[in-house]
This record gives C-alpha cells, sequence and structure tokens, in this order.
C-alpha cells in the first residue's frame, strides 16, 4: 500500500468517525452511494 493510498483512507476513516460525532451519518452515507452511482453511470457513459 503506498503512502498516498494510506492517507486517503485514513481520512476517510476519520471523516466517518467525525459524522457519527456529529449526527450526520446519513447524510454521509447518502453522498457516498450517489458518488459511486455517478461514478459507474459515467464510467458506462465514456467506455
Amino acid at each position: 500500500m503506498s503512502l498516498k493510498s494510506f492517507l486517503y483512507k485514513a481520512l476517510k476513516y476519520s471523516n466517518d468517525v467525525n459524522a457519527v460525532k456529529k449526527g450526520k451519518v446519513g447524510k454521509r452515507v447518502g453522498r457516498r452511494v450517489a458518488g459511486k452511482a455517478t461514478g459507474k453511470a459515467m464510467k458506462k457513459l465514456f467506455k
């Protein structure tokens, strides 16, 4: 695992913990799902 990928994963988990503390988990999960769906759609569009 490269340093860059390690940092990205560490920040992702840190932001997950922060969202739990602030009570905004649903919003974060919704954005993540929407982002993954958009990414898949773009992949199919430009394949």
